[in-house]
């Protein structure tokens, strides 16, 4: 059932008329760097809006998802059952299940909400449960879950409760390649069902093959829409620009270390969220310049492997593992460790839900912190400024972090995360939220940084278009579960 905005009729009573009624239509949108002329989904149709970081195309998504006053727009029609799983709906389940946490009081860890009773009785529900692969989490909580768990939770979620229209961000991202292909499956299910749906991407070697209506966002304007096929043969192949890598210090190499260092020893290693088992019998080594490419189904504990390696995991006490040559748990500091580290990961990317502009973000780096809470020199400033220019962010140094996109969030949690050119990289699916463009760019100066030997890279990634050659090995996670 549509909700009509007062001072429109509702599409939806034109009986006469042979074109499907539009489910959504909505003109004359101005506000946030959007100006639209109009853009409406019909019965019938499956649409899918690409743009680029900036595009405008994540502006749009919170204008549809309910956030009317930062935004003016004529009398439209909305669906009022309109599901929308979006990063900023996760982050706000995150928060949620964070402020809830009663593990003080309990004196143990709660799980919080588990993940069954996110879902509804709708629809066929133990077999979509089945087809996404969440039989074995059920019974966790939601911050237990994997970035790509708790995306197809929150779609579950909407799918179980009935709704009839769906509005989906980037749905692949933080998706394995089996669960893309089941994503797949189920937008076919639902559009047989009479659904309504439209996602949204940054990536446009995402667009899928189901879509049978695509627009394409530029500078905040819906510059073409229509058919898939069409609309595609005008789209120029992105083109990538090597700009990350100008001024990069290449004297900035790990002088006075040894040819041969192990940065990182795991042996039998294990890990596991109560009683579920994560992974078991790990053996895991890492020396300088032995560049990893972790991968493996969602849910496997590729974040958590990175995880337990930061400190940021209880289990880093529970293995026998060894960190520059350090035993943890022999009463170093961790902040000794995580001095060498830099960090890219959804779990520190969720975290960061603190006060602070795009530039302090930036500077805390340099100190490992979540939140800017030591003063910084002019040169960690100067640093910090040509980072953001190198992302084409410097107008946006004084804007809070929170207001940014979440491309626009990941990009300044990379700048973080290289600024001080560690030993060890820990990027954890760093590319999520990133058009193709800034995607190629950074895995352009990565290769560089291999090359350069400024730092060792341990990279997480579902995406085969993100494998590179510089990787020296591969671990396959899903081989440990």
């Amino acid at each position: 059932m549509n909700r009509a905005i007062p001072g429109k009729t509702d599409l939806n009573r034109n009986e006469t008329s042979t074109v499907p009624a539009p489910w959504l239509d909505v003109r004359n949108i101005t506000g946030k760097g959007l100006s639209i002329d109009s853009f409406a989904a019909r019965t019938g149709e499956l649409w899918c809006i690409w743009g680029e970081n900036r595009s405008g195309v994540d502006e749009l998504v919170e204008l549809l998802s309910g956030e009317y006053e930062q935004f003016l727009f004529e009398p439209a029609t909305l669906p009022g059952d309109l599901a929308v799983v979006s990063f900023s709906n996760q982050q706000k389940i995150f928060e949620e299940e964070v402020r809830n946490d009663d593990s003080d009081y309990l004196q143990k860890i709660d799980p919080g909400t588990l993940a069954r009773d996110f879902l509804g009785t709708e629809g066929d529900r133990e077999e979509l449960i089945r087809l996404f692969r969440l039989d074995h989490i059920l019974d966790s909580g939601y911050r237990q879950l994997s970035s790509g768990e708790s995306r197809k939770l929150v779609l579950l979620n909407a799918i179980t409760n009935g709704v009839c229209h769906l509005l989906v961000q980037n749905p692949y991202d933080g998706l394995d390649a089996a669960s893309c292909t089941e994503f797949d499956q189920i937008i076919t299910n639902l559009h047989s069902r009479g659904i309504g749906i439209i996602i949204t991407l940054t990536s446009r070697r995402d667009i899928p093959e189901w879509c049978t209506h695509l627009a394409c966002m530029h500078q905040g304007k819906l510059v073409k829409q229509g058919m898939r096929h069409d609309v595609l043969a005008e789209i120029p192949e992105d083109t990538s620009e090597d700009q990350w890598v100008e001024n990069l210090d290449l004297t900035a190499a790990e002088n006075g270390s040894p040819d041969r260092e192990v940065l990182v020893s795991l042996k039998n290693g294990r890990a596991r969220y109560g009683e579920r088992v994560i992974f078991s019998g790990l053996d895991f080594v890492v020396e300088k310049g032995g560049h990893t490419l972790i991968t493996g189904p969602n849910g496997a504990g590729k974040s958590t492997l990175l995880a337990i390696i930061s400190g940021d995991h209880s289990d880093c006490y529970a293995n026998e593992l060894h960190l520059f040559g350090i035993r943890r748990g022999s009463g170093e500091s961790i902040w000794d460790l995580k001095k060498n580290m830099g960090i890219v990961s959804p779990d520190l990317h969720r975290n960061h839900y603190i006060p602070g502009s795009t530039l302090q973000i930036v500077i805390s780096g340099f100190f490992d912190s979540i939140g800017l809470y030591r003063n910084y020199t002019k040169d960690q400033e100067r640093q910090a400024r040509s980072w953001l220019k190198r992302l084409g962010m410097e107008d946006r140094e004084k804007t809070p972090f929170r207001q940014l996109n979440f491309g626009e969030q990941r990009l300044v949690l990379i700048a973080r995360a290289l600024i001080k050119m560690p030993k060890l990289l820990l990027l954890d699916e760093p590319t999520q939220g990133l058009d193709d463009v800034h995607r190629d760019n950074l895995l352009l100066f990565l290769e560089r940084v291999a090359t350069a030997k400024l730092s060792t890279i341990l990279y997480v990634s579902h995406r085969q278009d993100e494998y590179r050659d510089f990787f020296r090995q591969h671990l396959d996670l899903g081989d440990h579960t």
